[in-house]
């Protein structure tokens, strides 16, 4: 039995907590509020996962010092905009763990993608980065799901491909760290905007033009950001865009049916009660399309929604009646 480090006690960090520790081992979860940590030692219950019971070999702390004790590997799941200042908090007591961030978003005001902040805070320290589609109700509950690891390290990619693997989670490896993330960071945009299109009315027509155009503009802006083309291709590029754009469970597609149902920002983040990487996400989407001069169309779009004012109706119809292309 291993013991297993899991920096955050959302829904997605207890969702691999859950199932790290039915493959039988122990789990160590931080997390920053008391009553969450009470509500999983004493009730072993998660708030973001009312339905599910935790193992008995999951407990949580609420100091780096009890939760990385004897820690065999970290994984790192809190919200992207919190990475930086949470590893400052614990990079003294990492040894010679592999950090494994599990997160999926950029860093706002450097527009760093996550491994380059691991990068910066924690120079020489093995990590990989853990994406795909993947729920965290559905895995928490045991339903298979496919993901990708990713590293320069061919033995380290082995080592966190078999920590995780069991019948109900598949897991490859890549070298594309980037293109691993930034595909996990950018579908959440066009998530958004499949909530968007939802509660305007369109159809599957239109979520199929979304999906396949917004995929085109991830591609485009990955593969000038470093990232391999044909990763956007695989799980962690069109795996997940498809299930954040169609699935219910998905907090990203909820707040852009906020949003085109007139909710402001803060009345659709105060509604949905978590973090929405998607909106966090716009603005540095945007600023990367200018500074590297990629073509977004949706992207500006749905930027032009949420900050200058822009009708999603008549955003619609400004992409629809664009310059004709050959595609």
């Amino acid at each position: 039995m291993k013991t297993i480090a899991v920096i955050g006690s959302g829904s997605w960090g207890v969702a691999l907590a859950i199932h790290l520790a039915k493959i039988g081992n122990r789990v160590n979860i931080w997390s920053f509020d008391q009553t969450e940590a009470d509500l999983i030692n004493n009730d072993k219950k998660c708030k973001f996962l009312p339905e599910v019971d935790l193992p008995e070999n999951i407990y949580c702390y609420t100091n780096f010092e009890d939760t990385l004790k004897d820690a065999y590997v970290i994984l790192h799941v809190t919200p992207s905009k919190f990475v930086r200042n949470i590893i400052k908090q614990y990079k003294n007591l990492v040894n010679n763990q592999p950090i494994v961030m599990c997160a999926k978003g950029f860093e706002r005001e450097t527009l760093y993608t996550l491994d380059e902040v691991i990068k910066e805070e924690l120079p020489g320290k093995k990590y990989v980065v853990l994406s795909g589609p993947s729920h965290a109700e559905e895995v928490s509950r045991g339903i298979p799901t496919a993901m990708v690891v990713a590293s320069t390290d061919d033995k380290l990619n082995n080592e966190i491909q078999e920590l995780f693997m069991n019948e109900n989670m598949r897991v490859y490896t890549s070298n594309d760290i980037k293109g691993v993330e930034l595909g996990g960071a950018l579908k959440n945009i066009i998530a958004f905007c499949a909530g968007v299109a939802t509660e305007i009315g369109l159809g599957d027509n239109s979520y199929a033009a979304l999906i396949t155009r917004g995929l085109t503009e991830i591609n485009r802006l990955g593969v000038k950001l470093g990232a391999c083309k044909d990763t956007f291709y695989g799980l962690t590029g069109l795996g997940d865009l498809i299930v954040t754009c169609l699935s219910e469970h998905s907090r990203n597609r909820k707040a852009g049916r906020l949003i085109g149902a007139g909710k402001t920002i803060e009345e659709t983040r105060k509604e949905v009660g978590m973090t929405i990487e998607s909106i966090d996400n716009i603005e540095v989407a945007y600023e990367l399309s200018k500074i590297h001069n990629v073509e977004m169309p949706i992207v500006n779009a749905v930027y032009d929604v949420l900050y200058n004012g822009l009708e999603p109706k008549k955003a619609v119809q400004m992409l629809m009646t664009r310059d004709k292309k050959s595609e």
